[in-house]
């Protein structure tokens, strides 16, 4: 086929929402010649549903994200409104930092860098179809009889693949309100033998806070003193805006029962699933039949705007029983809705098509990153996508996949969850899901995967400076740690003690003045002698898991000819195709028996 025009790109990355934006920044900035195409300039780095970074888990992925030198946590801290580290009274482990998010303002802040950065453009396309060649990808077509030529493409098409909004009995084309369906890729991927599947997600209404009497409800401060999410930044300078709290009532439950019927996902309209752990308000009503209220974050949506966002109560119920619904909220008796709740269904393709790297099984050069793969969420998409990113520069430059392990990386654990087990509901990332938890803290991002983006060139020089001088000052921490004694008890055992200050620590310990040690080195002293013990038990399972983990199985290894196995391991196997044993051992349905008899075959070709 002719073309009217062509261009010719390392990598092309279709979509430019969180996963989109990260994922070309991450390959231009490791060296690749890189387009981000987005069917509207206007969206760059948009965000669909709540204006919000971080959370249980996510604050983690967000501040991984950050030391490999992604961007979403120097955004965030640009132009985030209220800063809360959650979970601050448990355990370091478990806390996690959570930002409102200016909306506009982190959109053009992100759009921005996108713009600034070398090696990178940005262009307004809409994607006919997606070129190969062999097996191999070449590149994308798009609208106007254009090729976009490239040796990789990153697709990042969020909820845009055939997506059908959904209001009550109402339906509309479009993946998010005032944006228009994609279809072209859908089909494009359905010829090239990709399975998809549909998924469902939602939003609730927004609200004219003007119209809200906040004094019946219960304010929620940011933190007198917030983290940054980023490494690069030592403090948040900006003021903080309230969020509120208020909750749904027994009279807005029997209204939301009465219209069940009329509700997209209990009338057949919407055969697809959505998110457990996100349900709309009418499956909390169902689900958790027992309780009389559900509590509502107010949630503003920026400084120079009175929109609201309703957190807590997503629906796609018609809009005549919102009214009624928001009509009845506390300190929302009148307040005019803005924009109503709704649903979205659109195509993914289920994450066992990839491997770790986030490139297709199916065509060479072809990656997925976020929605696309059934996941669900700013921070588990911003994540697949720096990965996708990064991995597809480096296959173009001839080098290895970048693939973290479950134990280095929240990160790590998404991606094999995803792409070992798949998913049968949009994928959330949770605390419980990491079994290194204890290791995989928020506080040690930067210590753990710093180091590994300065090699593969990710990580820019200033914050490479800034890294090994912090490092250098912690080091010297930890030397005093176990050389220093006071009353018969070290500086470690001293540090345990969680009463203890860092006042009483210098009167027991005057010497340490001479070290200068910074705020974050204290802290982190802190941390590590009150997690050593636990870290060294973690450190033990890792490293005799790592044995049978780290051994490869050949791509060419037939799992039909191992008569020992049975029959379901021999099917998932041989469909999924794990790289190591260890990502064997966690397919669904695999049995230890099944990975010893695997073992004993492998023996051969693994020694």
């Amino acid at each position: 086929m002719s073309f009217k025009c062509i261009y010719d790109f390392d990598v092309v990355v279709v979509g430019a929402g969180h996963a989109g934006t990260e994922a070309a920044l991450a390959a231009a900035r490791i060296g690749a010649k890189t387009a981000l195409v987005t069917m509207n300039c206007d969206t760059v780095g948009q965000m669909s549903c709540n204006p919000a970074i971080g959370g249980i888990a996510k604050g983690q992925i967000v501040r991984e994200i950050d030391a490999l030198g992604g961007e979403m946590g120097r955004v965030i801290d640009a132009t985030g409104i209220h800063f809360r580290m959650l979970n601050s009274g448990k355990g370091p482990a478990m806390h996690s930092p959570r930002a409102q998010a200016d909306k506009k303002a982190y959109q053009f802040e992100m759009k921005n860098r996108v713009e600034l950065q070398e090696n990178l453009t940005l262009c307004q396309e809409t994607v006919e179809s997606i070129e190969t060649d062999g097996g191999k990808i070449t590149g994308i077509r798009v609208a106007g009889d254009a090729l976009y030529r490239a040796r990789a493409v990153i697709l990042t098409t969020g909820t845009f693949l055939k997506a059908i909004m959904h209001t009550g009995e109402s339906k509309a084309e479009g993946g998010r309100a005032g944006d228009k369906a994609s279809h072209g890729v859908s089909g494009a991927l359905t010829s090239l033998g990709f399975e998809l599947r549909r998924f469902k997600t939602g939003t609730p209404a927004r609200l004219n806070g003007r119209t809200i009497d906040f004094t019946r409800c219960e304010p929620q401060p940011g933190d007198e003193n917030p983290e940054p999410f980023s490494f690069m930044n030592d403090r948040i300078e900006q003021s903080q805006i309230h969020c509120y709290l208020t909750s749904t009532t027994h009279e807005i439950h029997e209204i939301i029962r009465a219209n069940l019927h009329r509700a997209p996902m209990y009338s057949g309209q919407i055969q697809s699933t959505g998110p457990r752990y996100c349900p709309s308000i009418e499956d909390k009503v169902v689900r958790f039949a027992d309780k009389t209220s559900h509590q509502i974050f107010l949630e503003p949506e920026g400084r120079n705007t009175q929109e609201v966002y309703c957190n807590g109560i997503s629906t796609s119920l018609p809009r005549d029983v919102q009214d009624e619904i928001v009509r009845r909220i506390p300190g929302c008796e009148k307040a005019q809705i803005m924009r109503y709740g709704y649903a979205v269904e659109y195509d993914f393709a289920p994450p066992t098509q990839l491997y770790p790297t986030m490139e297709t099984r199916l065509v060479e050069g072809l990656y997925f990153a976020g929605q696309i793969n059934g996941t669900t969420g700013y921070e588990e998409a911003a994540g697949q996508g720096l990965m996708a990113g990064l991995n597809a520069a480096l296959k173009i430059q001839g080098k290895g996949p970048f693939v973290l392990d479950r134990s280095q990386a929240y990160l790590g654990v998404l991606i094999d969850d995803l792409v070992t087990k798949g998913v049968d509901e949009p994928y959330r990332m949770f605390t419980s899901r990491a079994e290194y938890r204890l290791l995989l803290r928020q506080d040690n991002a930067d210590r753990r995967l710093t180091p590994l983006g300065i090699q593969i060139g990710s990580v820019c020089p200033a914050r490479t400076d800034r890294f090994r001088r912090y490092e250098d000052n912690l080091q010297q921490g930890f030397a005093a740690m176990s050389k220093l004694r006071s009353l018969g008890a070290t500086l470690e055992e001293w540090l345990r003690r969680n009463t203890i200050t860092w006042d009483e620590v210098y009167q027991q310990f005057p010497q340490l003045t001479e070290l200068n040690l910074t705020v974050n080195t204290r802290r982190q002293m802190m941390i590590e002698a009150q997690y050593a013990g636990y870290v060294r038990r973690q450190e033990t399972d890792i490293a005799r898991l790592q044995k049978v983990d780290s051994v490869r199985i050949p791509e060419i290894f037939d799992y039909l000819a191992v008569p020992q196995l049975r029959h379901e391991a021999k099917e998932k196997l041989t469909r999924l195709r794990p790289v190591t044993v260890g990502q064997a051992s966690r397919v669904s349905g695999i049995t230890p028996a099944d990975i010893a008899i695997l073992m004993f075959y492998l023996k051969p070709s693994s020694s």
